[in-house]
């Protein structure tokens, strides 16, 4: 836990707890940053939505996760046991909405009123707290929210069809709290409003992004790419990715050191070739690939010939040409392979996802087939692969396409 709980006053008067999660300073630069309020599932602020809290504060954001059940028991914290998902229930069903909405509220005011929260404020929340960040953009002074599977909003579609701060909704398609029927009368009453956004998963079922028998990391990973999407689009902050990608490229390629390259990334970042599976998961391991079989291995010649680059929220792709002559041995990409002496210039894309100020994860494509033809290894006779040629190709669309076609004749349909 890296975080604390702070005391917030009520708008009737008493007191209540909520989880406060700072930006780390020495890895953002800064502790403050736009506000965030943590809206919690019916287990309470347990160590899962702390976890959570303390994630957005990597991503640069001041967070506050209020205790939303301290009218009923406060300090409440749930497992997911049989027993503990029967109290929740229990809880969630004497669970005042309209108090919790003034308890959302009145998180918010304090969140705006710490000295570490500079901007705006948004509001995230699931499950039970879905449904309350969702009706935080009529109920509070947020100016944006979003709601991964939030139960009951159905019963609220005539309050939020009305106008309000930017919304998204983050839907299961498999989730028994929100059927066919729901989902249809969602899109019907709110698909087409200008601030709302609905989001269906599929194959996804009720709480996808927590860790347990549901979770779908394919739909946790768009979903949160989406979510940081929508936060940063309203109430920020903004990153300076291109200029952080390109410091991790100067260690990778030209100074060529491990300490400063990995003081980019994450405390726990990894890196996937996907084409040789090699990099590494975790500080320990990728910092052991980097040193041994990347950073001091690529041939003195390596060159990057960028030809695209597209930047969003949380992540950067470039698309661009890896140059190199097979002078050295090159584990990452030809690994056990002895060096050849042959030219290889290859079209490669870099997906590179961002946590805040730091890179968390890079997946690096290109096709294999091609830079086997041409160190040798693969005869392309016959085969539908081309070796240099990609490269030019993508460099010049002029040159001739479909020659590995051997019926291909342009103005000309097969029959």
């Amino acid at each position: 836990m890296a975080g604390r709980f702070i005391s917030i006053e009520s708008r009737d008067g008493k007191t209540f707890q909520a989880y406060l999660a700072l930006p780390d300073a020495s890895k953002a630069g800064s502790n403050k940053g736009p506000g965030l309020v943590l809206c919690q599932e019916i287990f309470g602020v347990n160590a899962h939505i702390r976890d959570l809290a303390d994630r957005y504060a990597e991503e640069g954001y001041v967070v506050l996760a209020p205790d939303l059940f301290w009218r009923i028991e406060p300090g409440i914290e749930l497992d997911y046991s049989p027993g503990g998902w029967q109290r929740a229930f229990a809880l969630f069903q004497s669970f005042d909405i309209d108090l919790g909405m003034e308890d959302v509220g009145a998180t918010v005011d304090a969140l705006r009123a710490l000295p570490e929260c500079v901007g705006g404020v948004g509001v995230v929340g699931y499950c039970l707290g879905g449904k309350l960040a969702a009706l935080s953009v009529t109920r509070t002074s947020a100016e944006v929210a979003v709601s991964y599977y939030g139960v009951g909003l159905e019963q609220h579609v005539e309050e939020l069809a009305g106008d309000h701060p930017p919304l998204v909704l983050h839907i299961a398609e498999l989730d028994k709290y929100a059927p066919a029927e729901v989902r249809e009368t969602l899109a019907a009453q709110l698909g087409e409003h200008p601030n709302v956004t609905l989001y269906t998963y599929p194959d996804a079922d009720h709480a996808f992004a927590r860790p347990g028998d549901h979770f779908n990391r394919s739909a946790t990973q768009l979903a949160h790419q989406r979510t940081m999407g929508a936060l940063r689009n309203v109430i920020g902050p903004h990153f300076d990715f291109a200029s952080l990608w390109e410091t991790h490229c100067a260690y990778e390629f030209a100074i060529r050191e491990i300490d400063p390259l990995m003081k980019t990334m994450v405390d726990e970042p990894y890196v996937n070739h996907i084409p040789t599976m090699t990099g590494g998961v975790g500080h320990q391991q990728l910092a052991h690939f980097y040193r041994n079989h990347f950073v001091n291995s690529n041939p003195p010649d390596t060159k990057l010939i960028p030809i695209s680059r597209t930047i969003g929220a949380t992540q950067l792709v470039d698309e661009l040409l890896f140059c190199f002559t097979h002078t050295t041995p090159v584990d990452w990409m030809l690994p056990g392979v002895a060096p050849t002496g042959r030219r290889v210039e290859i079209p490669l894309v870099a997906i590179v996802r961002f946590r805040g100020g730091k890179l968390e994860h890079e997946h690096i494509y290109w096709d294999q087939a091609s830079v086997l033809v041409q160190i040798g290894l693969l005869d392309p006779t016959g085969l539908p692969v081309a070796g240099i040629e990609t490269a030019r190709k993508l460099q010049d669309e002029n040159l001739p396409s479909n020659t590995l076609m051997p019926n291909w004749a342009f103005g000309t349909r097969p029959h």
